[in-house]
């Protein structure tokens, strides 16, 4: 046992790292693009949110194709790689962030934009009539109010992160210590016939996942009791 949760260590690690630093990201970029359609008037934003929404459709193994092209020697990746000496963003972390973001990134813009728009009109207007400047407004009133739809995103992009495993293996391709994820970690226990450990590290993630959604469950319960 004591062997096996030396192997594990790194692909744990990783896993979290990745998840941690893809949730930060998306709801830096999430959170005003959410804001955006909800409350923009354009008629195409809704082109827009679909383009957003397509990794809740698109096979995995599809976008981590197109990924593995743009961010190999021949794509931009490969241009923004030679930055600092490097031949591709394929099979490196930053890669894997560059998929997770994409791949998750519904999971966390719908939550927060459905919250912006249950907030509605009239808490900024009255934020206006105080004299609160658009961006007072969105810091003080706005963000306070979708705080139930941040942290559903939150938690929903930091949960699907971890379980993510046709993106991060074709951009990342199970690098130990580099880029093997846990997903990643199960698979190659499969392949390799160690049921055993493939067993303790999948029934590890499922209780991770009954525990999100047994805390968002009861953080929904919580956040609407109030307005209740």
């Amino acid at each position: 046992m004591q062997g096996f949760a030396a192997e594990i260590w790194p692909p744990v690690r990783l896993t979290l790292e990745l998840a941690t630093v893809t949730t930060v990201i998306l709801l830096l970029i999430g959170t005003p693009l959410a804001w955006w359609l909800a409350r923009s008037p354009a008629r195409w934003k809704e082109v827009v949110a679909a383009v957003v929404a397509l990794p809740l459709v698109l096979p995995p193994t599809v976008l981590g194709f197109y990924l593995l092209v743009l961010l190999g020697p021949d794509g931009p990746g490969g241009w923004v790689a030679g930055l600092w000496g490097a031949r591709t963003l394929a099979f490196t972390f930053g890669g894997l962030v560059i998929g997770s973001v994409l791949y998750s990134m519904p999971f966390v813009v719908q939550p927060i934009r459905n919250a912006f728009e249950a907030a509605g009109e009239r808490p900024l207007e009255v934020a206006a009539t105080l004299r609160a400047s658009p961006l007072d407004a969105f810091w003080s009133v706005a963000v306070p109010l979708a705080r139930p739809g941040l942290l559903t995103g939150a938690v929903l992009g930091f949960a699907h992160t971890i379980g993510e495993f046709g993106v991060v293996l074709m951009i990342g391709g199970g690098l130990p210590g580099s880029t093997k994820v846990l997903s990643v970690a199960i698979y190659d226990y499969v392949e390799t016939m160690q049921w055993g450990k493939a067993h303790l590290v999948a029934a590890g993630m499922a209780g991770f996942a009954f525990a999100v959604v047994l805390a968002m469950t009861l953080a929904e319960k919580r956040f609407a009791r109030p307005r209740a």
